[in-house]
Order: structure tokens, then sequence, then C-alpha cells
């Protein structure tokens, strides 16, 4: 079956007990750090319930193992942002040896403005690359249940070449629910609570879905 992308959207619906599961989850996402790391890893239930073809993705709260999946989650997030820092790196070292140089003032604006501009350029490519690998990576975590899966480069590239297209999706996905997540302010912020945990269901659904388009499309997994 073709990845389905309203689905993502309206599948919270189905679960008769939708608005008490999601505002269970939105308020332990109060807690601080350890409260957001269990509101996405109760959001990636729903992917790794997607993957698995459950017939009711949308996950009761489960504390201690949904805190441990938000918790690996955000390691692999940590470690694909590890480029990022060294790629703009250069940008925070040439101001500092300029300082110690002869070189001109003007000389030196003029580098470490090139400097700046190519490191700043080369961060954006890679950000964009990372938003592509990451639901990748998270999808073949979630599947063998395997932290390490998901920095198995070859793996996830692979499934990013057998389909690019619901991976492009994911993070179309991800940009409306940015633009959802806010709008729930307008009822005294309460709303604004369970908008944002409905927009990390709508990209942990659609991560599931990619997977499972992927797997469809010949990725060897």
């Amino acid at each position: 079956k073709s990845m389905d992308f309203g689905k993502a959207f309206s599948f919270v619906f189905d679960d008769p007990d939708w608005l008490k599961k999601i505002a269970i989850a939105a308020l332990v996402g109060l807690i601080p750090i350890v409260g957001q790391f269990v509101l996405v890893g109760w959001a990636l239930e729903t992917a790794k319930r997607v993957i698995r073809q459950d017939p009711a993705p949308l996950a009761d709260l489960d504390f201690g193992g949904q805190l441990s999946l938000g918790f690996q989650s955000f390691l692999i997030g940590l470690v694909y942002s590890i480029p990022a820092f060294i790629i703009y790196l250069p940008a925070f070292i040439v101001p500092f040896l300029f300082a110690d140089s002869s070189t001109s003032g003007d000389a030196a604006a003029a580098a470490i403005t090139i400097v700046v501009l190519c490191c700043t350029g080369l961060m954006v490519l890679y950000l964009l690359l990372m938003a592509i690998m990451l639901p990748a990576a998270h999808g073949s975590f979630l599947a063998t249940g395997r932290l390490g899966a998901a920095f198995d480069f070859k793996q996830v590239f692979a499934l990013l070449r057998a389909a690019p297209g619901p991976y492009l999706l994911v993070l179309l996905g991800g940009l409306i629910g940015s633009f959802i997540a806010p709008l729930g302010a307008i009822a005294c912020g309460v709303g604004a609570l369970l908008t944002s945990a409905y927009a990390l269901l709508i990209t942990a659904h659609l991560i599931g879905q990619a997977y499972r388009e992927a797997v469809a499309n010949g990725a060897n997994v």
C-alpha cells in the first residue's frame, strides 16, 4: 500500500480515547527535561506501531518505556548533529587566529566573513540532509529495537534510496506540524500543549509509513 499522507493527520481521531491519551502525554511533557523525553518516546511508539501495522497506533502513556525510547531518540539526534558543529567550528576559531596576527583590519574582516559564510552555507546543507536522514535512522532503530541500527549509515541511505518521496513527505509533515503546534495557544496556552503533542504524532506516523514504504520498495533490512 502506498503512503497515505492524510492518514498521519486523521489516525488520532480513530481512537475513542484520543483526547485522554494526548492530554495525559501533553501534561507529562510539562515535566522539565524528563517530560520531553517521555513525550517524544510516546510519539515514537506510534511510529513503531505503524511499522508493525498495529491497527491501534495511538499508544497509552508508559512512563518508563517511553522515557527510554525518548532518551535514545535524543542520543540519535545528538550524534547526527556532531558534523554540524564540526562544519561550523572554523567560524569560531578563525576570528581568534586573526586577533593575534598582524593582518590588517580590513583583510582580517574579509577573511572572517568568507569563512563564516562558507561554514554557514555548508552547515545549512548538512542540516537539510540531517532532517531527511533522521526519520530513516529512527525508522531503522524502531523496527529493530537496536540503537546501533540508527548509525548503520549504509542501511539508512538504503532506506532513503528506496523511498525518497516518502521521506520528503515526512519532512513536509513535520513542517506542517510546526505550524499546527502553536495554534492551541489561542486557548490560553492549554490547547498549545495538545496541538504540540498532536504535531509529534503526525511526524511519528509518517516515519512509520516511510519505513514500511522503503521496505516494500526493496530496501534490504
